[in-house]
């Protein structure tokens, strides 16, 4: 088996590619080794030492390792835990999958608006994000502010303010007249 490796815009992320479906629909986004207890990969990766986040997509995981580690001390010890899993046959996830990384529901009067933020979101922005090993959901929008959620390499990325502020909000700003401003939100 052979891995890919890739740097994303945050320093403290890698992209792994393990040449293999990771998960079959959706993301998954471990902040915590806690929150990685339901993932077989993710407890393995988090076993490796000095990784603070994991983040799966369809063909990729991205790891955030502790702001004090090297990548060139760590990076073995990841891609030998992603080679170790995919060899020992065991499932990415336990117990039932629901399909993460998917947008907040919005009720209310702004439908319209809020159906045209998530179709950008899912056409323009979430494929460029994903190619650097993160993702962005939509969490809400409340009088002219859409409040996104940013995971994997997004998350902490020092280009992230940049990326909201320069690139999604002026997409969204020049399609959608409602929109005002662009929030992050944390988890």
């Amino acid at each position: 088996m052979f891995i890919q490796t890739e740097s994303t815009p945050n320093p403290a992320t890698l992209k792994f590619l393990p040449g293999q479906t990771v998960l079959e629909l959706g993301t998954a986004d471990f902040p915590s080794v806690e929150a990685g207890q339901k993932s077989p990969l993710a407890k393995r990766i988090f076993a490796a030492g000095n990784v603070t986040g994991v983040f799966f997509g369809t063909d990729f995981v991205t790891v955030t390792k502790a702001e004090d580690a090297q990548w060139d001390h760590i990076k073995p010890s990841i891609l030998g835990a992603i080679m170790e899993h995919y060899q020992s046959g065991a499932a990415v996830m336990e117990g039932e999958v629901t399909p993460g990384g998917g947008h907040a529901e919005h009720t209310g009067e702004d439908g319209d608006i809020v159906r045209q933020i998530k179709e950008l979101l899912d056409t323009r922005v979430r494929p460029a994000v994903a190619q650097d090993g993160g993702d962005i959901t939509f969490h809400g929008f409340d009088r002219g502010i859409v409040y996104l959620h940013m995971q994997g390499a997004c998350a902490g990325c020092p280009s992230s303010t940049l990326t909201l502020k320069m690139g999604i909000e002026n997409l969204l700003r020049h399609y959608i007249p409602e929109v005002l401003e662009v929030r992050p939100v944390a988890a």
